[in-house]
């Protein structure tokens, strides 16, 4: 007779108790994923006597590897991790000694954890992963003895940038001890100097606020602009300081603004499903923006999640005969997970069932939780290179604008975010035809709308190559692809005279042939500045006339009006 779970659940709720607990102690990776990554590279190099061979010649023949990489100045063996190395101080020993062994030894770990014959790939992809952090762990850039320029700095300060370093350390324990958020040494509070862009929130439900801009033009396009950020981050990046404010920019070029702005859920919330981010978000919102306009369509846009979640609800539209939208801008957006990056590292099903108990616990994913997972994937950049400079440098750095928002971290509910992780990211429902809304199939290819496809070229969330794939799906008029660089957040808030920005563009008619990415990015010339110049062109030609500013819709919804940034991006 088959084993069933009892109807009382009693065991489910001692299993995610137990995962719940597990998961503080280890950044919420599932130690049976983990466990069944390093088991099945270990099992496949224990049977494979021919590997352990090479193997045991490659430590045999290292020293002399070492010797030739030392003679070698341009140290080009060393691949991309020389431009972590350009202190002048690394070409002479010692350093060159530790730089060479250093560098030789990811190129092995490289080579010996994704060699393996038989490992399942994502397996092979994840043990390498893990070697990787050890590794950047020793790196000699890391540790006062072995960095030169760390020697030199010292040397020349005569050790107060240690001093500076350890008054650091005591600070951020101190903070950590007491729950200090690094908002509160923060310059930037959001209302005083960032989501400014004058406005008023003209509906709000238990899901989001709708925030419509004041016109700061004599006359406006006809044809308004709905943005929809993404649920996992608080909606001002789009609004940051005046200067570079994508919403200012766009009601300085005559545009009527609206924006969505997401509650943070809280256990409350824990049974809001991804449809009522579709209904409550999305299309409440088209109602609201409606009311004010009537009969003019709407220019969606749409950033990460929140482009992701504009394209299902324009596929939906456009099963159900509804044509309100005008065009889709999606922003650091994917609709195609299948190459969604180093974030699969930690996506599959093992590691998801561990996710959804500590999801179920809590009633929601705190931002916070997953931030683990985003640090280790740029280890070098977001953890060991911040350590050296703060407490081994000495450097203070106060947060920016983008560093501020960043720190602002949200909720995500944990049926919604559990239908995102399991039916969109792993198992690619949307792109492949399964993704249901109201009961119903919703495809890409239905949509038949204009898009300007936006991607960024130093993208961990959202690779470029994942973002172009839309190309292959969308049965669009066209499709005007960017990429644009910098990252997946400082490449989208790139207005026009930063310093050292530049992007391709490039227009797919429909009917024309499909270019892959590679290719495109040979034939596609570079231009300098800011993309949102050409993609206001863009939305302009698409906007009809000019004509006086429509009044301020009047409030609707739950609660009180207020005036933005509204209320929702102040919960905490």
């Amino acid at each position: 007779m088959m084993w069933k779970r009892s109807e009382d659940q009693n065991g489910q709720a001692l299993d995610t108790l137990w995962h719940a607990l597990q998961g503080h102690w280890t950044m919420n990776f599932s130690p049976v994923a983990t466990g069944l990554a390093v088991g099945d590279w270990m099992s496949h190099l224990a049977n494979s006597p021919g590997t352990q061979a090479e193997l045991w010649l490659g430590a045999v023949t290292f020293p002399s590897e070492v010797q030739k990489m030392r003679e070698d100045s341009s140290g080009e063996d060393g691949g991309l991790l020389d431009s972590r190395f350009t202190d002048e101080g690394w070409s002479m020993e010692p350093f060159l000694t530790f730089r060479c062994l250093y560098q030789l030894g990811c190129a092995r770990w490289h080579d010996l954890s994704l060699g393996i014959p038989g490992v399942e790939p994502h397996h092979g992809e994840f043990v390498s992963f893990l070697g990787r952090q050890w590794l950047e762990l020793f790196s000699p850039r890391n540790c006062l003895a072995t960095n030169p320029g760390l020697l030199r700095q010292t040397r020349d300060e005569k050790g107060e940038n240690l001093w500076r370093g350890v008054g650091h350390m005591i600070e951020d324990c101190h903070d950590r001890l007491m729950g200090n958020s690094p908002l509160d040494d923060s310059d930037f509070e959001v209302g005083r100097n960032i989501g400014v862009t004058p406005g008023q929130v003209i509906y709000r439900n238990e899901l989001m606020e709708l925030i419509q801009y004041s016109p700061s033009t004599p006359h406006v396009f006809s044809d308004p602009v709905l943005i929809v950020p993404a649920w996992i981050m608080k909606y001002y990046i789009l609004d940051l300081s005046p200067e570079n404010s994508m919403v200012a920019y766009l009601v300085g070029q005559g545009h009527t603004v609206f924006m969505v702005s997401w509650k943070n859920p809280g256990t409350e919330d824990r049974d809001v499903d991804f449809e009522d981010y579709l209904e409550l978000g999305v299309m409440q919102a088209l109602g609201a923006v409606e009311t004010v306009l009537p009969g003019r369509k709407v220019h969606g846009v749409g950033y990460c999640l929140g482009g992701t979640l504009l394209a299902i609800a324009a596929a939906a539209m456009a099963r159900d005969g509804d044509d309100r939208l005008k065009s889709l801008t999606l922003m650091a957006a994917q609709t195609d997970f299948t190459e969604a990056g180093e974030l699969m590292l930690f996506i599959d099903s093992a590691q998801l069932s561990f996710l959804e108990d500590i999801m179920r616990f809590q009633g929601y994913l705190d931002i916070g939780q997953m931030a683990g997972a985003f640090q280790v994937l740029r280890a070098y950049d977001l953890i060991w290179s911040r350590a050296v400079n703060r407490y081994i440098k000495g450097e203070h750095q106060p947060l920016n604008d983008l560093m501020s928002w960043n720190a602002d971290a949200t909720r995500m509910p944990s049926r919604m975010h559990s239908r995102y992780l399991r039916d969109l990211f792993l198992n690619n429902d949307f792109s492949e035809g399964r993704f249901k809304v109201q009961g119903r199939h919703v495809v890409i290819s239905d949509i038949h709308l204009p898009i300007f496809l936006v991607a960024t070229q130093r993208d961990h969330v959202a690779p470029w190559t994942s973002v172009y794939k839309l190309n292959l799906a969308a049965d669009a008029r066209s499709i005007t692809f960017v990429l644009t660089s910098g990252g997946h957040n400082s490449g989208i808030v790139s207005e026009p005279g930063h310093p050292g920005r530049h992007y391709r563009i490039a227009t797919r008619h429909e009917g024309d042939i499909y270019v892959p990415p590679e290719q495109w990015v040979k034939e596609t010339p570079l231009k300098e500045g800011s993309w949102w110049v050409d993609w206001q062109a863009w939305l302009m030609a698409a906007s009809g006339k000019q004509g006086t500013p429509p009044a301020m819709g009047r409030f609707s919804g739950e609660g009180e009006p207020s005036p933005a940034p509204g209320r929702y991006v102040f919960g905490r």
